[in-house]
């Protein structure tokens, strides 16, 4: 999943928590294996390797359950949430901290937009040659949820699988008492601005401190929205609280592409736990703090 990613269990004995373990590993690579974007043979590489050809392609019944996540989370961020939008890479380049000219992003805005591929469950059309299928902007949360629920059936029942600092709980502790989850401060990663008590779900955070570089005093973030091409910039950090961690990272995505305003009232509208953090550094939300 190319980040750090953890598991930890409580069990009665070593062997059973190899068990345990075990089984979250196997369901996150068997999903990285078929989701990487960077495998030659993984479902998301024949998927865009298909694009520009009218007889598209088939996929099997969970890509087509992702598929039609990815739908529904487009269809509710109006457009802002779209696993089209990968294409962006081409032109922004962190590494290198350049900003491409707009007529580059505007090139690239012509191959993104979930409205412009056909998906017909469980039948997939990618029209234009050059389009992209990029389903990195959540199926790390997702393979958090099942590497907690991999561990559940094979008789976990306290722990959490953490991938790259998205959390999916297995259970509380034995005596029933929360995890206590740190909230990184955006400006200042190895400190905590805010601890979250939680037994249950998943909790899943985005901000503009992960990949970024900065010109002439602003900020330029990895997350790219699919309508302009540019990166967001009125909000450094969002965390969610959800049923699923899948939910809560998508949330976390779409209120940081919504903004300052927008973002925050949205998930107040959806009634999800939340805490947002500005540019300014200051906290806000409905989501309780230690």
């Amino acid at each position: 999943m190319g980040s750090v990613c953890e598991v930890r269990l409580y069990a009665a004995d070593e062997q059973r928590a190899q068990v345990q373990a075990d089984a979250a590993q196997s369901e996150v690579r068997r999903l990285e294996k078929i989701y990487s974007r960077y495998l030659d043979d993984s479902v998301t590489t024949r998927i865009n390797r298909s694009a520009g050809d009218a007889r598209g392609i088939e996929v099997d019944e969970e890509t087509a359950g992702l598929f039609d996540y990815a739908q529904a989370a487009w269809e509710q961020s109006e457009g802002l949430f779209d696993i089209t939008s990968g294409v962006l890479r081409r032109v922004w380049d962190f590494k290198a901290a350049r900003i491409p000219a707009q007529s580059e992003i505007d090139n690239t805005l012509q191959l993104i937009g979930w409205d412009k591929l056909s998906w017909q469950r469980p039948h997939l059309v990618l029209p234009r040659a050059g389009m992209e299928l990029d389903f990195g902007g959540y199926v790390k949360e997702y393979a958090a949820d099942r590497a907690a629920q991999a561990c559940r059936d094979v008789g976990a029942h306290h722990g959490f699988v953490e991938l790259g600092g998205d959390i999916s709980l297995i259970g509380p502790h034995p005596d029933g008492a929360p995890w206590e989850v740190g909230v990184r401060n955006p400006r200042n990663l190895e400190v905590a601005i805010a601890q979250i008590a939680l037994t249950s779900g998943g909790i899943a955070s985005s901000g503009d401190y992960e990949r970024f570089f900065e010109r002439d005093g602003k900020r330029y973030c990895h997350i790219l929205n699919p309508l302009t091409g540019w990166p967001v910039s009125s909000l450094a950090g969002v965390s969610v609280v959800a049923e699923q961690c899948l939910i809560a990272g998508t949330a976390t995505t779409i209120a940081m592409l919504k903004g300052a305003t927008e973002g925050p009232e949205w998930l107040a509208e959806l009634g999800l736990r939340h805490m947002h953090i500005d540019t300014k550094g200051k906290v806000s939300g409905n989501l309780a703090t230690r």
